[in-house]
Protein backbone atom coordinates (compact mmCIF):
# COMPACT_ATOMS: atom_id res chain seq x y z
CA UNK A 1 0.00 0.00 0.00
CA UNK A 2 1.41 3.37 -1.06
CA UNK A 3 1.69 5.86 1.80
CA UNK A 4 1.57 9.65 1.47
CA UNK A 5 1.62 12.62 3.80
CA UNK A 6 -1.26 14.28 1.91
CA UNK A 7 -3.79 12.88 -0.57
CA UNK A 8 -6.12 15.30 -2.33
CA UNK A 9 -9.35 13.91 -3.77
CA UNK A 10 -10.14 16.02 -6.86
CA UNK A 11 -7.94 18.22 -9.04
CA UNK A 12 -10.01 21.34 -9.65
CA UNK A 13 -8.78 24.84 -8.72
CA UNK A 14 -9.12 23.80 -5.10
CA UNK A 15 -7.53 20.38 -5.40
CA UNK A 16 -4.53 20.98 -7.66
CA UNK A 17 -3.59 24.23 -5.88
CA UNK A 18 -3.81 22.41 -2.53
CA UNK A 19 -1.57 19.64 -3.82
CA UNK A 20 1.04 22.08 -5.12
CA UNK A 21 1.14 24.02 -1.85
CA UNK A 22 1.42 20.76 0.12
CA UNK A 23 4.35 19.70 -2.03
CA UNK A 24 6.01 23.10 -1.59
CA UNK A 25 5.75 22.59 2.16
CA UNK A 26 7.62 19.29 1.93
CA UNK A 27 4.72 16.85 2.05
CA UNK A 28 4.76 13.70 -0.07
CA UNK A 29 1.60 14.40 -2.05
CA UNK A 30 -0.79 12.65 -4.40
CA UNK A 31 -3.91 13.88 -6.18
CA UNK A 32 -6.75 11.59 -7.29
CA UNK A 33 -8.75 12.56 -10.39
CA UNK A 34 -11.45 10.57 -12.21
CA UNK A 35 -11.50 12.71 -15.35
CA UNK A 36 -9.26 15.65 -16.37
CA UNK A 37 -6.73 17.61 -14.33
CA UNK A 38 -8.05 21.07 -13.58
CA UNK A 39 -11.58 19.93 -12.78
CA UNK A 40 -14.77 21.62 -13.96
CA UNK A 41 -13.44 25.18 -13.69
CA UNK A 42 -10.55 24.66 -16.03
CA UNK A 43 -12.13 22.14 -18.39
CA UNK A 44 -15.84 22.99 -18.37
CA UNK A 45 -16.29 26.24 -16.45
CA UNK A 46 -14.26 29.37 -15.77
CA UNK A 47 -11.66 29.08 -18.53
CA UNK A 48 -13.54 27.79 -21.61
CA UNK A 49 -16.50 30.09 -20.95
CA UNK A 50 -14.15 33.08 -20.97
CA UNK A 51 -12.81 31.90 -24.31
CA UNK A 52 -16.38 31.79 -25.68
CA UNK A 53 -17.10 35.23 -24.27
CA UNK A 54 -13.95 36.65 -25.85
CA UNK A 55 -15.14 35.40 -29.24
CA UNK A 56 -18.48 37.08 -28.56
CA UNK A 57 -16.71 40.34 -27.70
CA UNK A 58 -14.63 40.29 -30.90
CA UNK A 59 -17.73 39.48 -32.97
CA UNK A 60 -19.56 42.41 -31.38
CA UNK A 61 -16.64 44.70 -32.24
CA UNK A 62 -16.80 43.53 -35.86
CA UNK A 63 -20.55 44.11 -36.03
CA UNK A 64 -20.11 47.64 -34.66
CA UNK A 65 -16.87 48.50 -36.45
CA UNK A 66 -18.42 51.62 -37.97
CA UNK A 67 -18.84 53.05 -34.47
CA UNK A 68 -15.02 53.22 -34.42
CA UNK A 69 -14.65 54.66 -37.90
CA UNK A 70 -13.85 51.29 -39.45
CA UNK A 71 -15.49 49.28 -42.21
CA UNK A 72 -15.86 45.51 -42.13
CA UNK A 73 -17.78 43.79 -44.91
CA UNK A 74 -20.30 41.17 -43.84
CA UNK A 75 -18.89 40.12 -40.48
CA UNK A 76 -19.89 36.54 -39.74
CA UNK A 77 -18.97 33.77 -37.33
CA UNK A 78 -18.05 30.11 -37.56
CA UNK A 79 -19.82 28.60 -34.55
CA UNK A 80 -17.87 25.33 -34.73
CA UNK A 81 -14.57 27.23 -34.82
CA UNK A 82 -15.62 29.34 -31.83
CA UNK A 83 -16.39 26.19 -29.83
CA UNK A 84 -13.13 24.55 -30.98
CA UNK A 85 -11.08 27.55 -29.84
CA UNK A 86 -12.71 27.33 -26.41
CA UNK A 87 -11.88 23.62 -26.15
CA UNK A 88 -8.31 24.23 -27.32
CA UNK A 89 -7.83 26.87 -24.62
CA UNK A 90 -9.17 24.48 -21.96
CA UNK A 91 -7.00 21.60 -23.20
CA UNK A 92 -3.94 23.81 -23.15
CA UNK A 93 -4.62 24.83 -19.57
CA UNK A 94 -5.14 21.21 -18.53
CA UNK A 95 -1.75 20.32 -19.99
CA UNK A 96 -0.35 23.19 -17.96
CA UNK A 97 -1.67 21.59 -14.78
CA UNK A 98 -0.08 18.28 -15.83
CA UNK A 99 3.24 20.11 -16.12
CA UNK A 100 2.77 21.64 -12.66
CA UNK A 101 2.12 18.21 -11.17
CA UNK A 102 5.39 16.89 -12.61
CA UNK A 103 7.31 20.01 -11.64
CA UNK A 104 6.17 19.71 -8.04
CA UNK A 105 6.71 15.91 -7.91
CA UNK A 106 3.04 15.20 -7.19
CA UNK A 107 1.73 11.72 -8.00
CA UNK A 108 -1.41 11.82 -10.14
CA UNK A 109 -3.64 8.80 -9.48
CA UNK A 110 -6.34 8.28 -12.13
CA UNK A 111 -9.68 6.85 -11.07
CA UNK A 112 -12.67 7.34 -8.79
CA UNK A 113 -11.64 7.79 -5.17
CA UNK A 114 -13.61 6.61 -2.16
CA UNK A 115 -12.71 7.37 1.44
CA UNK A 116 -12.12 4.48 3.82
CA UNK A 117 -11.71 4.43 7.58
CA UNK A 118 -8.18 4.59 8.93
CA UNK A 119 -7.05 7.44 6.66
CA UNK A 120 -7.23 5.42 3.46
CA UNK A 121 -8.61 5.99 -0.03
CA UNK A 122 -9.71 3.31 -2.44
CA UNK A 123 -9.31 4.20 -6.11
CA UNK A 124 -11.29 2.35 -8.76
CA UNK A 125 -10.29 2.29 -12.42
CA UNK A 126 -11.04 -0.22 -15.18
CA UNK A 127 -12.63 -2.71 -12.77
CA UNK A 128 -9.56 -2.65 -10.55
CA UNK A 129 -9.17 -1.06 -7.14
CA UNK A 130 -6.05 0.14 -5.35
CA UNK A 131 -5.86 1.41 -1.79
CA UNK A 132 -3.69 4.33 -0.68
CA UNK A 133 -2.94 5.66 2.77
CA UNK A 134 -2.15 9.18 4.00
CA UNK A 135 -1.79 11.10 7.22
CA UNK A 136 -4.09 13.79 5.81
CA UNK A 137 -6.84 13.32 3.23
CA UNK A 138 -8.43 16.42 1.69
CA UNK A 139 -11.76 16.20 -0.17
CA UNK A 140 -12.01 18.66 -3.08
CA UNK A 141 -14.53 16.97 -5.36
CA UNK A 142 -16.39 20.15 -6.38
CA UNK A 143 -19.89 20.37 -7.80
CA UNK A 144 -22.00 19.94 -10.94
CA UNK A 145 -25.09 21.46 -12.52
CA UNK A 146 -28.14 21.10 -10.29
CA UNK A 147 -31.26 19.55 -11.77
CA UNK A 148 -34.80 20.61 -10.89
CA UNK A 149 -37.48 17.89 -10.71
CA UNK A 150 -39.63 19.74 -13.25
CA UNK A 151 -36.65 20.47 -15.50
CA UNK A 152 -34.78 17.18 -16.01
CA UNK A 153 -31.72 17.45 -18.22
CA UNK A 154 -31.58 15.07 -21.18
CA UNK A 155 -28.32 16.54 -22.50
CA UNK A 156 -29.88 17.40 -25.86
CA UNK A 157 -32.94 19.66 -25.56
CA UNK A 158 -32.65 20.45 -21.85
CA UNK A 159 -29.00 20.96 -21.04
CA UNK A 160 -26.58 22.10 -18.34
CA UNK A 161 -23.53 24.33 -18.66
CA UNK A 162 -21.34 21.49 -19.86
CA UNK A 163 -23.40 20.77 -22.97
CA UNK A 164 -23.86 24.52 -23.54
CA UNK A 165 -20.13 24.79 -24.20
CA UNK A 166 -19.99 22.16 -26.91
CA UNK A 167 -23.22 22.32 -28.91
CA UNK A 168 -22.68 20.92 -32.39
CA UNK A 169 -25.20 23.36 -33.85
CA UNK A 170 -26.05 26.90 -32.79
CA UNK A 171 -29.70 27.08 -31.69
CA UNK A 172 -31.98 29.67 -33.23
CA UNK A 173 -33.91 30.07 -29.98
CA UNK A 174 -32.75 29.38 -26.43
CA UNK A 175 -34.38 29.69 -23.02
CA UNK A 176 -32.00 30.20 -20.09
CA UNK A 177 -33.45 29.31 -16.69
CA UNK A 178 -31.69 31.15 -13.86
CA UNK A 179 -29.79 34.44 -13.90
CA UNK A 180 -26.78 33.70 -11.75
CA UNK A 181 -23.31 34.03 -13.26
CA UNK A 182 -23.58 30.85 -15.37
CA UNK A 183 -27.00 31.75 -16.76
CA UNK A 184 -26.26 35.33 -17.76
CA UNK A 185 -22.84 34.52 -19.22
CA UNK A 186 -24.33 31.95 -21.58
CA UNK A 187 -27.30 34.21 -22.32
CA UNK A 188 -24.89 36.94 -23.38
CA UNK A 189 -22.73 34.59 -25.44
CA UNK A 190 -25.56 33.04 -27.43
CA UNK A 191 -27.28 36.40 -27.91
CA UNK A 192 -24.04 37.86 -29.27
CA UNK A 193 -23.74 34.89 -31.66
CA UNK A 194 -27.23 35.62 -32.99
CA UNK A 195 -29.43 33.23 -31.03
CA UNK A 196 -32.80 34.57 -29.85
CA UNK A 197 -32.46 34.33 -26.06
CA UNK A 198 -35.07 34.48 -23.29
CA UNK A 199 -33.89 34.44 -19.69
CA UNK A 200 -36.29 33.29 -16.96
CA UNK A 201 -35.58 34.28 -13.33
CA UNK A 202 -37.67 33.22 -10.35
CA UNK A 203 -36.76 36.28 -8.25
CA UNK A 204 -37.71 39.93 -9.02
CA UNK A 205 -34.30 40.89 -10.44
CA UNK A 206 -31.57 39.43 -12.62
CA UNK A 207 -28.30 38.58 -10.81
CA UNK A 208 -30.30 38.71 -7.55
CA UNK A 209 -27.30 38.46 -5.19
CA UNK A 210 -25.96 41.79 -6.43
CA UNK A 211 -26.69 45.31 -5.18
CA UNK A 212 -30.11 46.38 -6.50
CA UNK A 213 -28.64 49.26 -8.54
CA UNK A 214 -26.35 46.80 -10.33
CA UNK A 215 -29.24 44.40 -10.98
CA UNK A 216 -31.38 47.17 -12.51
CA UNK A 217 -28.56 48.42 -14.74
CA UNK A 218 -27.74 44.89 -15.84
CA UNK A 219 -31.34 44.13 -16.80
CA UNK A 220 -31.49 47.40 -18.75
CA UNK A 221 -28.30 46.49 -20.64
CA UNK A 222 -29.52 42.97 -21.38
CA UNK A 223 -32.80 44.23 -22.78
CA UNK A 224 -30.93 46.79 -24.90
CA UNK A 225 -28.87 43.96 -26.40
CA UNK A 226 -32.05 42.15 -27.45
CA UNK A 227 -32.38 39.54 -24.71
CA UNK A 228 -35.94 38.95 -23.52
CA UNK A 229 -36.06 39.13 -19.72
CA UNK A 230 -38.74 37.44 -17.61
CA UNK A 231 -38.45 38.01 -13.85
CA UNK A 232 -40.83 36.80 -11.13
CA UNK A 233 -41.22 33.81 -13.42
CA UNK A 234 -40.65 30.08 -13.24
CA UNK A 235 -40.51 27.22 -15.73
CA UNK A 236 -43.21 24.82 -14.55
CA UNK A 237 -42.67 22.08 -17.13
CA UNK A 238 -41.08 21.35 -20.49
CA UNK A 239 -42.36 19.32 -23.41
CA UNK A 240 -39.56 17.82 -25.51
CA UNK A 241 -41.70 15.46 -27.58
CA UNK A 242 -41.63 17.63 -30.71
CA UNK A 243 -38.76 19.00 -32.78
CA UNK A 244 -37.90 21.61 -30.18
CA UNK A 245 -38.96 22.43 -26.63
CA UNK A 246 -42.18 23.94 -25.35
CA UNK A 247 -41.64 25.49 -21.91
CA UNK A 248 -44.57 26.45 -19.72
CA UNK A 249 -43.56 29.59 -17.82
CA UNK A 250 -45.58 30.83 -14.86
CA UNK A 251 -45.68 34.61 -14.38
CA UNK A 252 -47.79 37.03 -12.35
CA UNK A 253 -50.03 37.41 -15.40
CA UNK A 254 -50.56 33.68 -15.75
CA UNK A 255 -48.94 30.92 -17.75
CA UNK A 256 -47.15 31.43 -21.05
CA UNK A 257 -45.78 28.78 -23.42
CA UNK A 258 -42.40 29.55 -24.97
CA UNK A 259 -40.95 27.74 -27.97
CA UNK A 260 -37.22 27.13 -28.24
CA UNK A 261 -34.67 24.75 -29.69
CA UNK A 262 -32.91 24.31 -26.36
CA UNK A 263 -33.46 25.08 -22.68
CA UNK A 264 -30.35 25.75 -20.60
CA UNK A 265 -30.87 24.99 -16.92
CA UNK A 266 -28.61 27.26 -14.85
CA UNK A 267 -30.30 27.04 -11.46
CA UNK A 268 -27.28 26.43 -9.30
CA UNK A 269 -24.98 23.56 -8.44
CA UNK A 270 -25.06 20.20 -6.65
CA UNK A 271 -22.04 19.02 -4.67
CA UNK A 272 -20.18 15.89 -5.73
CA UNK A 273 -20.36 14.03 -2.42
CA UNK A 274 -22.22 10.87 -3.40
CA UNK A 275 -20.44 7.51 -3.16
CA UNK A 276 -17.14 8.92 -1.92
CA UNK A 277 -17.31 7.20 1.47
CA UNK A 278 -18.47 10.05 3.70
CA UNK A 279 -21.14 7.94 5.43
CA UNK A 280 -18.81 4.97 5.95
CA UNK A 281 -16.11 7.13 7.51
CA UNK A 282 -18.67 9.08 9.56
CA UNK A 283 -17.96 12.54 8.16
CA UNK A 284 -20.74 15.01 9.00
CA UNK A 285 -22.79 16.44 6.13
CA UNK A 286 -25.57 19.02 6.36
CA UNK A 287 -27.69 20.38 3.50
CA UNK A 288 -25.47 18.89 0.81
CA UNK A 289 -22.29 20.36 2.35
CA UNK A 290 -19.46 18.73 4.28
CA UNK A 291 -19.19 20.40 7.67
CA UNK A 292 -15.75 21.78 8.51
CA UNK A 293 -14.19 24.17 11.01
CA UNK A 294 -12.24 27.31 10.11
CA UNK A 295 -9.20 25.17 9.19
CA UNK A 296 -11.29 22.83 6.99
CA UNK A 297 -11.04 19.89 9.36
CA UNK A 298 -14.07 17.58 9.36
CA UNK A 299 -15.40 15.94 12.51
CA UNK A 300 -13.15 12.93 11.78
CA UNK A 301 -9.43 13.56 12.48
CA UNK A 302 -7.21 13.34 9.41
CA UNK A 303 -10.01 14.14 6.95
CA UNK A 304 -10.52 17.62 5.52
CA UNK A 305 -12.71 19.29 2.88
CA UNK A 306 -12.38 22.45 0.80
CA UNK A 307 -14.13 24.22 -2.07
CA UNK A 308 -17.66 23.74 -3.37
CA UNK A 309 -18.35 20.76 -1.09
CA UNK A 310 -18.12 23.03 1.98
CA UNK A 311 -20.46 25.86 3.11
CA UNK A 312 -18.35 28.77 1.77
CA UNK A 313 -18.93 30.55 -1.54
CA UNK A 314 -18.72 28.16 -4.51
CA UNK A 315 -16.00 30.06 -6.37
CA UNK A 316 -12.69 28.89 -7.82
CA UNK A 317 -10.61 31.50 -6.00
CA UNK A 318 -12.27 30.59 -2.71
CA UNK A 319 -11.42 26.90 -3.18
CA UNK A 320 -7.78 27.75 -3.92
CA UNK A 321 -7.49 30.00 -0.86
CA UNK A 322 -9.12 27.37 1.38
CA UNK A 323 -6.77 24.64 0.16
CA UNK A 324 -3.65 26.72 0.74
CA UNK A 325 -4.83 27.69 4.21
CA UNK A 326 -5.71 24.07 5.01
CA UNK A 327 -2.27 22.61 4.25
CA UNK A 328 -0.43 25.53 5.85
CA UNK A 329 -2.37 24.83 9.05
CA UNK A 330 -1.49 21.12 8.76
CA UNK A 331 2.17 22.18 8.47
CA UNK A 332 1.85 24.11 11.71
CA UNK A 333 2.24 27.55 10.21
CA UNK A 334 0.62 30.57 11.81
CA UNK A 335 -2.36 31.24 9.57
CA UNK A 336 -5.36 33.56 9.59
CA UNK A 337 -8.86 32.23 8.97
CA UNK A 338 -10.39 33.23 5.66
CA UNK A 339 -12.60 36.32 5.74
CA UNK A 340 -15.67 35.25 3.77
CA UNK A 341 -16.99 38.80 3.94
CA UNK A 342 -14.17 39.97 1.68
CA UNK A 343 -14.52 37.55 -1.20
CA UNK A 344 -14.95 39.17 -4.64
CA UNK A 345 -17.69 37.91 -6.92
CA UNK A 346 -17.36 38.32 -10.69
CA UNK A 347 -19.75 37.82 -13.60
CA UNK A 348 -18.24 37.93 -17.09
CA UNK A 349 -21.24 38.81 -19.25
CA UNK A 350 -21.46 42.15 -21.02
CA UNK A 351 -21.46 44.39 -19.11
CA UNK A 352 -19.28 42.66 -16.53
CA UNK A 353 -20.22 42.69 -12.84
CA UNK A 354 -17.84 42.66 -9.88
CA UNK A 355 -18.57 43.16 -6.21
CA UNK A 356 -17.19 42.69 -2.72
CA UNK A 357 -18.53 43.36 0.76
CA UNK A 358 -21.96 44.58 1.78
CA UNK A 359 -24.66 45.88 -0.54
CA UNK A 360 -26.32 49.16 0.40
CA UNK A 361 -29.36 47.24 1.66
CA UNK A 362 -27.24 44.89 3.78
CA UNK A 363 -25.27 47.77 5.30
CA UNK A 364 -28.48 49.51 6.36
CA UNK A 365 -29.93 46.29 7.73
CA UNK A 366 -26.81 45.82 9.85
CA UNK A 367 -27.33 49.25 11.37
CA UNK A 368 -24.55 51.19 9.72
CA UNK A 369 -24.86 54.90 9.07
CA UNK A 370 -23.41 55.04 5.58
CA UNK A 371 -21.97 57.25 2.90
CA UNK A 372 -22.75 56.07 -0.63
CA UNK A 373 -21.00 57.26 -3.77
CA UNK A 374 -21.65 56.42 -7.38
CA UNK A 375 -19.79 57.34 -10.55
CA UNK A 376 -21.18 56.44 -14.01
CA UNK A 377 -18.85 55.33 -16.78
CA UNK A 378 -20.72 57.74 -19.05
CA UNK A 379 -18.64 60.44 -17.31
CA UNK A 380 -15.37 58.53 -17.77
CA UNK A 381 -13.00 59.67 -20.50
CA UNK A 382 -11.52 56.19 -20.94
CA UNK A 383 -14.97 54.60 -21.16
CA UNK A 384 -16.08 57.14 -23.75
CA UNK A 385 -12.95 56.60 -25.84
CA UNK A 386 -13.47 52.83 -25.63
CA UNK A 387 -17.13 53.00 -26.59
CA UNK A 388 -18.02 51.25 -23.30
CA UNK A 389 -20.07 53.80 -21.38
CA UNK A 390 -22.65 51.47 -19.77
CA UNK A 391 -22.36 50.96 -16.03
CA UNK A 392 -20.92 52.56 -12.92
CA UNK A 393 -18.92 52.09 -9.74
CA UNK A 394 -20.74 52.27 -6.43
CA UNK A 395 -18.97 52.48 -3.07
CA UNK A 396 -20.33 52.24 0.46
CA UNK A 397 -18.49 53.59 3.50
CA UNK A 398 -19.25 53.67 7.22
CA UNK A 399 -19.99 57.33 7.94
CA UNK A 400 -18.49 57.19 11.43
CA UNK A 401 -15.09 55.56 10.85
CA UNK A 402 -14.71 55.58 7.07
CA UNK A 403 -14.57 51.78 6.81
CA UNK A 404 -15.00 50.54 3.23
CA UNK A 405 -18.10 48.39 3.63
CA UNK A 406 -18.78 47.46 0.02
CA UNK A 407 -17.92 48.08 -3.60
CA UNK A 408 -20.15 47.21 -6.56
CA UNK A 409 -19.20 47.64 -10.20
CA UNK A 410 -20.88 47.06 -13.54
CA UNK A 411 -19.18 47.84 -16.84
CA UNK A 412 -16.32 46.91 -19.13
CA UNK A 413 -13.29 45.40 -17.37
CA UNK A 414 -14.64 45.70 -13.83
CA UNK A 415 -13.71 42.09 -12.98
CA UNK A 416 -10.09 43.24 -13.14
CA UNK A 417 -10.78 46.45 -11.20
CA UNK A 418 -12.43 44.88 -8.14
CA UNK A 419 -9.09 43.74 -6.69
CA UNK A 420 -8.42 47.32 -5.55
CA UNK A 421 -11.45 47.16 -3.28
CA UNK A 422 -10.57 43.68 -1.98
CA UNK A 423 -7.04 44.75 -1.08
CA UNK A 424 -8.24 48.07 0.34
CA UNK A 425 -10.74 46.35 2.61
CA UNK A 426 -8.12 43.77 3.66
CA UNK A 427 -5.82 46.61 4.70
CA UNK A 428 -8.70 48.39 6.49
CA UNK A 429 -8.46 51.36 4.14
CA UNK A 430 -10.74 54.33 4.82
CA UNK A 431 -12.69 56.37 2.31
CA UNK A 432 -10.35 59.30 2.83
CA UNK A 433 -7.33 57.15 1.94
CA UNK A 434 -8.99 55.88 -1.24
CA UNK A 435 -9.84 59.44 -2.21
CA UNK A 436 -6.27 60.65 -1.66
CA UNK A 437 -4.64 57.72 -3.48
CA UNK A 438 -3.83 59.15 -6.92
CA UNK A 439 -5.44 57.08 -9.69
CA UNK A 440 -4.04 57.16 -13.25
CA UNK A 441 -5.83 59.08 -15.98
CA UNK A 442 -7.41 58.14 -18.28
CA UNK A 443 -8.43 54.74 -16.88
CA UNK A 444 -11.60 52.94 -15.94
CA UNK A 445 -10.16 52.58 -12.41
CA UNK A 446 -10.49 56.34 -11.87
CA UNK A 447 -14.18 55.65 -11.31
CA UNK A 448 -13.33 54.10 -7.91
CA UNK A 449 -11.74 57.35 -6.75
CA UNK A 450 -14.53 59.43 -8.31
CA UNK A 451 -17.26 57.32 -6.67
CA UNK A 452 -15.47 57.76 -3.34
CA UNK A 453 -15.31 61.51 -3.95
CA UNK A 454 -19.04 61.44 -4.61
CA UNK A 455 -19.63 59.74 -1.26
CA UNK A 456 -17.76 62.55 0.46
CA UNK A 457 -19.29 65.36 -1.65
CA UNK A 458 -15.98 66.09 -3.38
CA UNK A 459 -16.66 64.67 -6.86
CA UNK A 460 -15.05 66.64 -9.68
CA UNK A 461 -16.25 65.12 -12.95
CA UNK A 462 -19.93 64.67 -12.25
Amino acid sequence: MSKYDVIVLGSGPGGYVTAIRASQLGFKTAVIEKESLGGVCLNWGCIPTKALLKSAEVFNYLKHAEDYGLKVKEADKDFDAVVKRSRDVANGMSKGVQFLMKKNKIDVIEGFGKLLKGKKVEVAKDDQTTTYEADHIIVATGARSRELPNLPQDGEKVIGYRQAMTLKKQPKKMIVVGSGAIGVEFAHFYNAMGTEVTIVEYLPNLVPVEDIDVSKQFEKSFKKSGIKVMTNASVEKVDTSGNGVKATVKTKKGEEILDADIVLSAVGIKTNIENIGLEEVGIQVDKDKIQVNEWYQTNVPGYYAIGDVTPGQALAHVASAEGILCVEKIKGMKVEALDYGNIPGCTYASPEIASVGLTEKQAKEQGYEIKVGKFPFSASGKASASGKKDGFVKVIFDAKYGEWLGCHMIGAGVTDMIAEAVLGRKLETTGHEVLKAVHPHPTMSEAVMEATADAYDEVIHL
